[in-house]
């Protein structure tokens, strides 16, 4: 079967692999979309120190079970379903505690094993969350979201609270959605208009270009500060922003990932006394959170999703998305058989 994958950094093409049978335990699904993440992006730029290479990337998935391993209840062929792409230990302390999104040996699809750019995976059934009543297309949309989600639950955003995000990615506007969902009020900063605009139509309370006047405005509507920052862009800049913005005994969450050394000025953290978190993946409790999400705001998906391209055209999408990175929200990649 056809495969998308990033053989070295800055090539990535078709290939044949083989097509795997579910064992005891396993299911196996037939993907109809797969969303292009930023990990992918940095993978096929070669900045990834997780990936070796080639791999098959993909773990934003939407797919219907074609096969079910002996033992596997509770799903049948033909269902709609996601995938937890996140594959723990169960034995490390995060494990132990309930959090095996932040397990000390994660590996993640696409990244440190084979993802689901293809036409079949295999996956323990475990791994396997039945979406009913939600557009295919919504489905590749719940993991990027559940991360954002994830993070406003490690913020502990309540109703009323005012919430600042910064970065209008796909992780960004699903922190923003979540924080939605709790009945905050958001303000989304970007550089991008195209991705400030996308944030308005999804709720955002007001919508901000990123500046030299940021904190200012911010202040302006929001006097002493608001109650939450999430930083989802994972730049010195924004690390930095955050703690500056953030007001008194506020929460600040990080999602991104800084490539170089932050250097704080720890004073702020004591005279603030913020809380300062971090945010990883997701947990299957985000997963049915963002479901019910996308099924209350069915015209969400429509605003997210950029582009959508058959997995023939999926090489040349990523280097166009390498060159131009501030044009797309999300691609999907679609493996569903022409009509």
């Amino acid at each position: 079967m056809k495969a998308l994958a990033i053989e070295q950094p800055g090539e990535a093409r078709i290939v044949e692999i083989a097509v795997p049978e579910p064992g005891p335990g396993e299911v196996a699904i037939d993907p109809a979309f797969v969303g292009y993440c930023g990990s992918d992006l940095t993978s096929y730029r070669g900045l990834n120190p997780l990936v070796s290479y080639p791999r098959v990337p993909g773990h934003e998935i939407a797919g219907t079970v074609s096969a079910l391993g002996q033992g596997v209840a509770g799903l049948a062929v033909g269902d709609v379903v996601t995938v937890l792409p996140y594959f723990n230990c169960g034995h490390c302390r995060a494990c132990r505690a309930g959090r095996p999104n932040a397990c000390v040996n994660n590996q993640t699809m696409g990244v440190q094993r084979e993802g689901a750019m293809t036409s079949r995976i295999v996956v323990p059934a475990e791994k396997v969350l039945a979406v009913p009543g939600l557009a295919l297309r919504d489905v590749a949309l719940v993991e990027p979201c559940a991360v954002g989600f994830h993070a406003a639950r490690r913020a502990e955003v309540q109703a009323g609270e005012t919430v600042v995000v910064l970065g209008c990615g796909m992780i960004g506007l699903g922190a923003m959605m979540g924080c939605l969902r709790r009945g905050a009020q958001v303000i989304a900063v970007d550089l991008s208009p195209g991705k400030l605009d996308v944030a308005r139509r999804l709720g955002a309370t007001h919508a901000l270009e990123s500046d030299a006047d940021l904190a200012k405005r911010i202040e302006e509507l929001v006097p002493g500060g608001p109650d939450v920052v999430i930083e989802a862009v994972g730049a010195v800049s924004t690390f930095l922003a955050a703690v500056d913005l953030v007001g008194q005994c506020g929460r600040v969450v990080y999602i991104g990932y800084a490539k170089d050394a932050v250097a704080f000025d720890t004073k702020r953290f004591i005279t603030k006394e913020i809380d300062i978190r971090g945010s990883r993946n997701a947990l299957r409790s985000d997963f049915n959170d963002v479901v019910t999400w996308l099924r209350d705001n069915p015209e969400a998906g429509g605003h997210i999703v950029s582009a959508t391209v058959p997995l023939e055209e999926a090489p040349g999408k990523l280097a166009e998305w390498d060159a131009r990175p501030g044009d797309f929200t999300k691609i999907l990649v679609s493996l569903e058989p022409a009509a």
